[in-house]
């Protein structure tokens, strides 16, 4: 999925986890990530790989409000709360918005089991930064 100048995927750490964007825009983000390759080392989904998936959406979601007032965004505070543990599978990730300003986003990340069982419930703030030139 093209997401706009300065926002591909190839080499990122999404790329790396297996983070596929299924839908983009400012209201709405969503995205799967395998649990194998991501787990730690009793088997379970890590929550560090939670947290960076929350985070990614968050971050698309702010870059994709930011872009018309010319800003980039980048994040400031994440917090998760992980809830049940996943062995297999695909877990999906879907983001919304809890506030859109000119200066900081904030969203709420759901994160759901092949099951449509929530494992991780996360908010992720980012600050709009004047993008570098070259951006």
């Amino acid at each position: 999925m093209d997401l706009g100048p300065g926002m591909g995927m190839e080499g990122t750490l999404l790329s790396v986890m297996g983070i596929v964007v299924k839908e983009a825009a400012p209201e709405r983000i969503v995205a799967t990530m395998p649990v194998k390759g991501n787990t730690q080392p009793y088997g379970l989904l890590h929550g560090g790989a939670s947290c960076v998936l929350a985070e990614s959406l968050g971050s698309i979601g702010s870059a994709l409000h930011a872009a018309p007032y010319g800003k980039v965004a980048v994040g400031v505070d994440i917090n998760a709360t992980h809830h049940r543990a996943v062995r297999d599978g695909l877990v999906t990730g879907v983001a919304t918005p809890i506030y859109l300003g000119r200066t900081t986003t904030s969203y709420e990340v759901v994160i759901t089991d092949d099951r449509d069982k929530r494992v991780c419930t996360a908010r992720i703030t980012c600050q709009l930064i004047q993008a570098p030139p070259g951006s």
